[in-house]
């Protein structure tokens, strides 16, 4: 996002600060505004780049670029280190998403096996179904849903072995853990 902080309706530092709190999409700021408080001011609110004006659409060009090359490298950062996690005899290999239960490959959707990493993940700790809506589905904000737990209900019917103890063990009124 390319921002100018003279905005009509709305100071510009406000909406760095309200896309902030949902969003990590990169922001330069560009504005008349030059005084060192006001570039502090903005890079703290969160922009990533602040750039007074009058400038030459090259410096803008070239701010962009060195702004993709580092979101790159942050995401290239971010390859999952752990490359297999294993509970019991449920094994993820998380490079090529593949979910085992004995040897056997176990078919899961993308939510479904999102949600079963992201428990696997957290051995021993119970993830509230708020933690669990915002890590899977990016909720935010307290949803009134049931969509965990139906989702929890799919996965045990997958990877459970009848008449043995569930995999995953549900917290009553908080959500949902599995234990060593």
């Amino acid at each position: 996002i390319l921002l100018d902080l003279m905005l009509p309706e709305m100071n510009g530092l406000e909406v760095v600060r309200r896309l902030r709190q949902v969003k990590q999409t990169p922001v330069i700021i560009m504005t008349a505004r030059d005084s060192v408080m006001d570039r502090v001011a903005g890079l703290d609110q969160g922009a990533d780049d602040y750039v007074v004006k009058p400038f030459e659409i090259e410096e803008i060009l070239a701010r962009l670029r060195a702004l993709f090359r580092r979101l790159q490298m942050e995401e290239q950062s971010r390859v999952v280190k752990q490359t297999r996690v294993e509970y019991r005899d449920l094994v993820v290999e998380v490079e090529n998403r593949v979910v085992r239960r004995a040897g056997e490959v176990i078919d899961l959707t993308k939510k479904e096996y999102e949600l079963l990493l992201l428990l696997m993940e957290n051995i021993d700790i119970v993830l509230s179904r708020e933690v669990l809506l915002k890590e899977v589905w990016g909720y935010k904000n307290e949803v009134e849903t049931n969509v965990i737990d139906v989702y929890v209900r799919y996965i045990r019917n997958k990877i459970d072995v009848p008449g043995r103890e569930s995999y995953i063990q549900t917290v009553r009124g908080t959500g949902y853990v599995m234990r060593s």
